[in-house]
């Protein structure tokens, strides 16, 4: 697991933004059952945040259960299929309400966003450079 690419915002806590970069790994795939995560002061450390922001992240991961940390060893990612799901279920819906609330600041009905989706969906079918 890297942590390397993560850019913090200012939007939201960063311990969220921490287990949300896992949550994002796990949903493309880039991450396996069972790797094994940096320490948290390595963390910290690469990030230039505190180590208690990194702590209260893993925390949050082990309480979701994504993470597991065994007594006097490394953290590790615990992917089972429902986790998986859940994860990828969870990210969908955070994506897809933040896009239906910039429709409507955008002040687009119902009808024009799904006909623009339809639209995007179709001419984008073929593109496979994402």
């Amino acid at each position: 697991m890297d942590f390397s690419g993560l850019k913090l915002n200012g939007d939201e806590p960063v311990y969220i933004q921490l287990a949300t970069h896992v949550k994002r790994a796990v949903a493309a795939g880039t991450v396996q059952d069972g790797e094994t995560l940096p320490s948290r002061r390595e963390v910290a450390a690469r990030l230039g945040v505190n180590p208690n922001t990194v702590q209260k992240a893993f925390r949050l991961m082990e309480e979701e259960g994504y993470i597991v940390t065994p007594p006097n060893a490394a953290s590790s990612l615990r992917l089972t299929p429902e986790i998986m799901a859940r994860i990828q279920a969870e990210l969908s819906e955070e994506f897809v309400r933040g896009f239906v609330k910039k429709a409507r600041q955008n002040k687009l009905s119902q009808a024009q966003l799904i006909a623009l989706i339809q639209k995007y969906w179709e001419d984008t079918a073929c593109d496979t450079t994402n």
